[in-house]
């Protein structure tokens, strides 16, 4: 099968999203995300999905803020969506395992979202509903930094997956 019929094949099959709560504020951050996302494009049908910030959070707890922005995401999931959560308890993955993980949730997959949470993390039923969980490192990073962290690391598993040089190993 030829790449562009492949592609075509491809982009009626599977899509990838990444879903965010709430925006990028930094401006510096948002420009990398926005590069990172474009490139990812030729690769997959791919989307970014900002969930609304919660708004007069003053008043709620962290455990009340993580399950109104679970229930966010959760009315945002087709039941045949494969859920993976970018989470500190995950599993790490060096690039090349992530690429050839990529690829094969791709294969069985009608929809792949990745899901970076608010602050606070996931609520229960987030949890509950994910399929599987990613961490991008033992340190902690900024729900924010994540962001254009994981952008950059789709690319790169994309580039990988393609043969092409971008990943050095």
């Amino acid at each position: 099968m030829s790449d562009n019929i492949f592609l075509l094949f491809l982009h009626g099959i599977m899509k990838t999203e990444l879903f965010l709560i709430g925006k990028t504020t930094d401006k510096n951050l948002q420009a990398g995300i926005n590069d990172y996302t474009g490139r990812i494009g030729h690769y997959m049908p791919f989307s970014v999905t900002v969930i609304p910030e919660l708004k007069n959070t003053k008043s709620l707890s962290e455990e009340q803020q993580k399950t109104l922005e679970g229930e966010a995401v959760l009315k945002l999931l087709q039941p045949s969506d494969t859920l993976v959560i970018l989470d500190e308890k995950g599993r790490e993955y060096r690039s090349v395992e992530f690429a050839s993980w990529l690829e094969k949730k791709q294969q069985v997959s009608r929809r792949l979202v990745f899901l970076i949470g608010g602050p606070y993390g996931f609520s229960d039923a987030v949890y509950a509903r994910s399929n599987d969980s990613i961490s991008l490192s033992k340190m902690t990073f900024s729900h924010q930094l994540v962001r254009l962290i994981f952008a950059e690391q789709l690319y790169r598993a994309c580039t990988i997956n393609k043969n092409e040089p971008y990943h050095h190993e």
